[in-house]
């Protein structure tokens, strides 16, 4: 090949990587991909906050490295693919003192490095297909009743987020009572209740009336003019902003504790003792919810959203960007992050349709992060937890709807027994466990039992056998 062919095919690609990064980042509607981005700081604000307060976390160079993963994805992708904080991880750092910042960096690494390892090996691909679609479904339905109970706990209770504890009943009055709760509830149901699909039925059947049906198509188009400004304002974003008002209003002295310049960024010393105790306390539990949620679950989440990405959002690939996220940011100090189905869902419910979305909310951090670094931390701190977990909310019930598609009892029953477990044993790894026991009849077999899962029948025939076949 010549050298002007040479040059001719690269400028070819780049200029195709161009039009598909633009394509990616296109936002589908302004208000609603910016409303979407706001989606996933119920889970991504207490847990960062905690982190920050209980194990000295950087908030500054956090923000700063999600920002820049959060741009990354968007651009990748193309979907709102979250960046969230690895909960198992940070759930030991909060309950335990001695879990400080180099072993939450240890663990973070430990787990990304074999995340890393099956991505570029392709064997997460393998564990993909693997995994029967009942099982993630109860994966994720567990994750979402998860999130939907911690988001009522939240606004039932008072929290001290850095000991991860409960302190009260929360006041029904105030700038972080119960009705600033309810209110908010019911405004975001009021905007965002009504499905996507409702909406353009709604437009249909205005656009199709009779003529002579003069007053009923008035009234129609002015009820449809009503939906559309209520399905046009960012409850999400509102939702925040206002928090941060209040926050202000509960505080105002903080906005002279606020200090311009990004954190000092340095590399974090680990000793031999933190990758032992980060590896064993927090990349063990931590790393069967990283792949399953994590990249299982949110591949399995972005192929039914957004099915025509799903080629683009690989397990593969998944596994990978989290891999990378965390084998490079660690080093640094920044929090330990994955992706995450409860994330995705929370900004789909909430308008996100693209990956300018979660590009637009990692140009906030990474502003905010270079601009006020770390102090941002005592204005987070003021911010009224019961609006937190009006997002979570909504976020949780999205995820948890994903396993409306079952359509046997047989595969019904494994999805309940997988979320049941997980919840009850507070474990992933556990439900998935059950549920593929359950699933592929592994704990009958070993008994001498036999389970037939009759699906076209929507029952569950159970032949009881003895060890040589013979019936009992």
């Amino acid at each position: 090949m010549s050298n002007s062919q040479e040059e001719s095919s690269n400028g070819g690609a780049a200029t195709r990587l161009l039009a598909k990064a633009r394509a990616n980042l296109h936002f589908r509607s302004r208000w609603a991909e910016l409303n979407g981005a706001m989606g996933d700081l119920g889970t991504y604000i207490p847990i960062v906050m905690a982190l920050a307060l209980a194990n000295d976390i950087d908030l500054g160079t956090t923000l700063i490295s999600t920002g820049v993963y959060n741009i990354i994805t968007g651009l990748l992708y193309g979907v709102p693919m979250p960046v969230q904080p690895m909960k198992s991880i940070a759930a030991v750092a909060i309950s335990s003192p001695s879990f400080g910042t180099p072993e939450i960096m240890a663990a973070g690494i430990c787990t990304s490095a074999v995340v890393f390892f099956l991505g570029v090996t392709r064997l997460m691909g393998f564990v993909y297909r693997f995994i029967p679609l009942p099982v993630v479904r109860g994966i994720q339905l567990g994750q979402g009743l998860s999130f939907a109970m911690t988001a009522v706990k939240y606004v039932r209770y008072k929290q001290d987020l850095a000991k991860g504890k409960s302190l009260g009943q929360r006041p029904w009055l105030g700038l972080d009572g119960l009705i600033l709760a309810i209110v908010a509830t019911i405004f975001i149901v009021i905007v965002n209740g009504a499905g996507e699909a409702e909406r353009e039925h709604d437009a249909e059947h205005v656009s199709d009336q009779l003529p002579e049906q003069v007053q009923g198509r008035r009234r129609s188009r002015t009820e449809l003019w009503i939906r559309r400004v209520l399905f046009s304002t960012p409850s999400a974003m509102l939702v925040f902003i206002f928090g941060v008002v209040l926050a202000i209003i509960r505080q105002p002295g903080v906005v002279k504790e606020l200090k311009a310049g990004p954190s000092h960024i340095h590399v974090v010393k680990i000793s031999r003792r933190a990758w032992k105790e980060g590896f064993i306390k927090g990349a063990a539990p931590q790393l069967p919810l990283t792949v399953l949620n994590s990249v299982i679950a949110v591949c399995k989440l972005t192929s039914d959203l957004f099915p025509e990405k799903a080629s683009a959002a690989s397990a593969t690939s998944v596994a990978i960007t989290v891999g990378l996220m965390n084998l490079v940011g660690c080093w640094f100090g920044a929090m330990p992050s994955c992706h995450g189905a409860g994330g995705l869902a929370g900004q789909y419910k909430f308008g996100g349709r693209s990956g300018g979305c979660v590009a637009a909310l990692g140009a906030a951090k990474l502003a905010v992060g270079l601009v006020l670094g770390g102090s941002l931390l005592r204005l987070l701190a003021e911010f009224p937890v019961a609006l937190l977990g009006a997002l979570l909310l909504f976020a949780g019930v999205e995820l948890a709807m994903a396993a409306r598609d079952m359509a046997t009892k047989a595969e019904s029953f494994v999805v309940l027994v997988c979320t049941a477990v997980s919840l009850v044993g507070s474990s992933a790894a556990l439900g998935f466990v059950c549920g593929m026991a359950l699933h592929g009849d592994l704990i009958c077999e070993l008994f001498g039992f036999h389970i037939v899962l009759d699906r076209k029948q929507l029952d569950m025939v159970i032949e009881v056998r003895d060890f040589h076949g013979h019936d009992i």
